[in-house]
């Protein structure tokens, strides 16, 4: 198993570990189809964007030549069974009205759940986490170099936490 302490020794862990190209010859030969190369050609999303944009290029002409062209001309066409131009405008401005109301519905859902800014739940809620205590060794001035240097190399991540509201205070307005 493989324990790392500080972030120096992960990084020379990974410096000396040697990258392995390809598997062993018995794992390939149990499995012929796995040492395959991929197949050549386009994949299936980029083929799903290439139709859905030139399927949005296509209907945006169509709407913009149905739209656009007067009512005699498609007639001449013979084209006769189309809605009527009233929707030319009301389907856009439907979307733009509809799109507008969603966002002020979402930004109005996001003012309720949160909480007043005079709550303590924007201090602290259930899933805070209170820095452990760092306990401390006098030290000799002597000495002192010396030995944070072998500190430094050996001292672990300290867990994800939160930092405590008198902290916070005493950083900002200093100790009053």
């Amino acid at each position: 198993s493989l324990v790392v302490r500080s972030p120096r020794q992960t990084v020379s862990l990974l410096r000396s570990r040697r990258p392995q190209f390809g598997r062993p010859e018995r794992e390939r030969q149990r499995n012929p189809k796995r040492g395959r190369e991929p197949a050549a050609g386009p994949k299936p999303s980029e083929v799903y964007g290439f139709v859905g944009s030139i399927t949005v290029v296509i209907a945006t002409a169509v709407y913009l030549a149905w739209a656009y062209t007067p009512e005699p001309a498609l007639r001449s066409l013979g084209i006769t069974y189309y809605p009527t131009k009233y929707w030319a405008l009301a389907v856009p401005s439907l979307a733009m009205v509809a799109l507008a109301l969603s966002l002020l519905a979402y930004l109005g859902s996001n003012f309720v759940a949160t909480p007043a800014p005079t709550s303590f739940s924007t201090i602290f809620d259930e899933y805070s986490r209170e820095r452990p205590a760092a306990a401390t060794v006098p030290v000799d001035a002597a000495t002192a170099q010396e030995d944070e240097e072998e500190e430094e190399a050996e001292r672990p991540i300290e867990p994800i936490s939160d930092i405590s509201i008198h902290h916070i205070n005493n950083l900002m307005f200093g100790d009053h």
